[in-house]
């Protein structure tokens, strides 16, 4: 019964956060642009459907873990086992969209060294 209000707990915490901010940000466009604009449209197109895909993978990790343990405590019964690998595996999608997409900030600009102070 601990284990699944902890994972409960461990989904609402990390997960669902992560989920929200990686689909607030998903068609937000970081880093050089190509100079070749087809380049540039399928470089995109990939990058969002990468983001499409890690997003649905984290909504429908969550939602089975979730609904499994919120069902486990409602009716007392045990969780299938499956259902502690889909929580490892949805803490392990949120970090890499949290990783990836939650930077808000630029990274500061490197300033060139001048040619005049050797």
């Amino acid at each position: 019964m601990v284990i699944e209000v902890l994972m409960i707990v461990g989904v609402l915490v990390l997960p669902l956060p992560a989920l929200v901010l990686g689909a607030r940000r998903l068609l937000v466009r970081v880093g050089h642009t190509s100079t070749d604009d087809r380049a540039d449209r399928f470089e995109f197109a990939l990058l969002v459907t990468g983001r499409v895909i890690g997003l649905l993978m984290l909504l429908a990790l969550s939602g089975i873990t979730l609904l499994a343990c919120i069902g486990g405590l409602v009716r007392g019964l045990r969780v299938p086992s499956l259902v502690y690998v889909f929580f490892v595996a949805d803490l392990l999608v949120a970090t890499l969209v949290v990783l990836t997409v939650g930077r808000r900030d630029q990274r500061p600009t490197r300033r060139r060294a001048s040619p005049a102070r050797r």
